[in-house]
């Protein structure tokens, strides 16, 4: 019994290993609100995104990630006049060093946003809806910093019917079939930025909670049995600028969880005139990314990841693919990427 409950918490801890239970993303630096509540409402409109990842291509169960975010202000800020990408002007690049020399900080305001999630690997599914709250304030013309808090309900749910148990008539998992659980879901995060750099910290999963599918009929050492753990977030980014119409954002994303060794994300990612940006990344001891993505008009963007596993897994997977869809609600001052979030 306790190596068959032990193997179910292997496959829950499936995604990146060493016992990561949330989802992975690599375009997480294009959109911070799906590991950091403090963002919600940053810009002065309402940002929608659609995200799928499929990890580990050609490994059968393998991670598979679907998300929306909703997020925007409880009040836009009146600017004086519209955003200089509006007019898309020949010539000087609009959003070059002066844009950003000239740059100030919206005024305080509040902000919420939504987050719809599910994420399957093998026969472990996790389905969670989460509300947030933040709130933006000036700490000096050109830094702001954001406090906010998420809070929701996520079911993690069992398929049985795809796991081989030693007795198939094994009365700890009852009945069989899809067993469901469902437990809160509370994250909280801080988010400090300006026009040259960010700095964020947050913490999801903050409420440790028991997790099991045997309705208590299992007793053993803690070991065998199952907990949701917190996961937490600190990441730092800076730009700097190559020309006028060129800028390179270095970042970098440090992730900790519980019982596990530290993980690191080494982001680089380049900008030509606010249009179509390019990049890399580097996970230490897991593997590296490209990325591209367009944003093609004030209201449409696009973005696309490939990562490619450094790990043993690289003989049995063809790699990860991640795409994104954003669309800005009410921007109307034609703002064809964002002030705040780069």
């Amino acid at each position: 019994m306790k190596r068959i409950v032990f193997t179910g918490l292997l496959i829950l801890g499936l995604h990146v290993g060493y016992g990561q239970q949330l989802p992975h993303y690599t375009q997480y630096i294009m959109n911070p609100f799906i590991i950091n509540p403090a963002v919600a409402g940053i810009e002065n409109y309402w940002d929608l995104r659609l995200s799928h990842r499929h990890q580990w291509t050609g490994i059968n169960g393998a991670p598979v990630t679907t998300y929306l975010t909703l997020h925007g202000p409880l009040h836009k800020s009146d600017y004086a006049e519209a955003s200089p990408t509006g007019f898309n002007p020949e010539g000087e690049n609009p959003r070059g060093k002066g844009y950003w020399q000239d740059y100030t900080t919206p005024p305080p305001h509040p902000g919420m946003g939504l987050t719809i999630l599910n994420d399957k690997a093998g026969p472990i599914n996790r389905f969670s809806i989460t509300g947030a709250y933040a709130h933006h304030v000036n700490l000096s013309p050109r830094t702001s910093l954001s406090a906010g808090i998420g809070l929701g309900m996520q079911q993690v749910s069992l398929d049985t019917r795809k796991v081989e148990f030693y007795d198939p008539n094994d009365p700890a998992m009852g009945s069989g079939g899809i067993l469901n659980r469902w437990r809160p879901d509370v994250s909280l995060g801080l988010w400090l930025y300006s026009a040259d750099f960010f700095m964020g910290a947050s913490a999801q999963n903050i409420v440790p909670q028991k997790l099991g599918f045997d309705n208590g009929k299992v007793v053993g050492d803690s070991a065998y049995q199952g907990k949701l753990i917190p996961h937490l977030f600190f990441t730092a980014g800076y730009r700097l600028w190559l020309s006028d119409d060129l800028n390179v954002m270095p970042s970098v994303m440090m992730k900790m969880i519980t019982a596990a060794p530290l993980s690191w994300d080494v982001n680089a990612r380049f900008m030509y005139r606010d249009r179509l940006w390019f990049g890399a990344s580097y996970r230490v001891n897991d593997g590296v990314a490209g990325m591209f993505g367009v944003n093609i008009s004030s209201l449409v963007n696009i973005g696309y990841s490939y990562d490619y596993a450094a790990s043993s897994l690289n003989v049995v997977t063809k790699g990860s693919h991640e795409i994104m869809i954003g669309i800005l609600l009410g921007n109307r001052y034609g703002d064809t990427c964002p002030r705040n979030v780069w």
